[in-house]
């Protein structure tokens, strides 16, 4: 660490000025947030169970399909859980408070290296998945589309599917840029070892 960084850095235990602490502690002001977003986790666990009760209440009556269906709704409500996760322990950790989880045995893998960075990858590749999820539903129920009895169109189905694609575009976009900043930085590190 530089000698002008160590001299902007305060000293363990020493109050920061009031400015720079109201607008350091404005970060508590996400915590409700978060909080929401574990209230809406809760919901989802309601709607996992009321469709999980739902396929098992027609086991017998439903199709082959109606049952990959009811799955795959299953998998895309996980998946949004998963999203809900990512957003809440790695958000809070990066941006509000360390949650100190070092040595716990349920620490996630993925939290110890996560920082906005990560996370906005991680949440992108998320995306990508509960949105092939959605394609792949579709894809299946495209099959009424000559029928006219199904619940999308030829329209729609192109439009998802262009959305998906500009999803995987926008990953590739933003791991690409992630890429060339820690070359970057890496490459400024290196310049100042020497």
């Amino acid at each position: 660490m530089s000698a002008l960084s160590e001299a902007r850095a305060p000293a363990k235990g020493r109050s920061l000025r009031p400015v720079p602490m109201l607008i350091f502690g404005s970060r508590w002001l996400q915590l409700p947030l978060y909080v929401g977003l574990i209230i809406a986790q809760g919901v989802y666990v309601v709607l996992f169970l009321k469709e999980l009760w739902h396929l098992f209440a027609h086991a017998f009556d439903f199709s082959e399909q109606q049952i990959m269906l009811a799955v795959l709704g299953l998998i895309d409500v996980v998946m949004i859980s998963n999203l809900l996760v990512m957003v809440i322990v790695g958000g809070y950790e990066t941006f509000v408070s360390r949650l100190n989880l070092k040595g716990h045995p349920d620490e996630p893998e993925w939290l110890s290296h996560v920082n906005a960075s990560v996370l906005k990858i991680k949440l992108a590749m998320a995306i990508i998945g509960i949105s092939s999820i959605h394609l792949l539903r579709t894809f299946i129920e495209a099959g009424a589309l000559s029928s006219g009895k199904g619940n999308y169109t030829e329209t729609g189905v192109m439009w998802q599917t262009i959305i998906h694609c500009v999803f995987i575009l926008s990953a590739i976009g933003i791991a690409i840029v992630d890429k060339l900043s820690n070359d970057s930085i890496e490459g400024a590190k290196q310049q100042v070892g020497h």
